[in-house]
C-alpha cells in the first residue's frame, strides 16, 4: 500500500461530490436548476432527464423557466414536475413552463434540514465504509508478508487521519447548507 491512499483518495472525493450534488438538488427558497437533475420525463417511451430535452433558464432569484426544445414535451415535463417531491405547481402558458419558488416556511426549512442531515451521515458512512475496505486491504498485504506490523498501524493511522478530515469537510458542508436554508 503506497503512503498516498489513492483508492482512499479517489473513493472519498466521489463521495464529497455527491454530497455537494445531493445538497445542490435540495431547494434553499432561490431557484436553482439543480432541484431538477432528480425529475425524469416520460418521453416517447423513455426516462429522459429534464435537462436533456430542455433549455433551463432563471431569469429572476425565485423563478425557473423550463422551455421544452419539443412542444410535444411540455405536458409530460409538466406531469413530471407535478408527481415529483419538489412541491411546486408549474405553470405551463403553452411555450414554456415556470416554477416560481416560494419563500419557505420555518416547518419546510426544518423538514429540509433533516433531509440535509441525512445525506451527510449517508457520506460519512460511506467515507467510514472506504476506511473499513483500505483496512482490510493493508491487513491482506500483511497476511501475504508485504507489510510489516508497524506499516499495518501506521496505515491504520493514516487512514483515520484521512478519514477525520474527510468527516470534518463533511460537517463544513453540512454546515453551509443548513446556515443557506435558515437564511430568510
Amino acid at each position: 500500500m503506497t503512503a498516498d491512499y489513492p483508492v482512499f483518495a479517489a473513493k472519498s472525493k466521489k463521495t464529497l461530490e455527491s454530497l455537494g450534488h445531493n445538497f445542490a438538488t435540495i431547494r434553499a427558497g432561490r431557484a436553482n436548476a439543480a432541484v431538477l437533475d432528480r425529475i425524469f420525463v416520460d418521453y416517447y417511451g423513455s426516462q429522459t432527464p429534464i435537462g436533456q430535452i430542455a433549455s433551463i433558464s432563471t431569469p429572476d432569484p425565485r423563478t425557473l423557466v423550463i422551455s421544452p426544445w419539443d412542444a410535444n414535451a411540455l405536458k409530460p415535463v409538466e406531469k413530471a414536475i407535478q408527481a415529483s417531491d419538489l412541491g411546486i405547481n408549474p405553470t405551463n402558458d403553452g411555450k414554456f413552463i415556470r416554477l416560481a419558488f416560494p419563500q419557505l416556511t420555518e416547518e419546510r426549512r426544518k423538514d429540509l434540514s433533516k433531509q440535509v442531515h441525512r445525506y451527510a451521515e449517508e457520506a460519512k458512512v460511506a467515507i467510514r465504509n472506504i476506511r473499513r475496505d483500505c483496512i482490510e486491504d493493508a491487513k491482506t498485504q500483511k497476511k501475504r508478508g508485504e507489510l510489516t506490523e508497524d506499516d499495518l498501524k501506521n496505515a491504520e493511522k493514516d487512514l483515520q487521519t484521512l478519514t477525520d478530515k474527510a468527516i470534518k469537510e463533511i460537517d463544513e458542508l453540512t454546515g453551509k447548507k443548513e446556515k443557506e436554508l435558515m437564511e430568510v
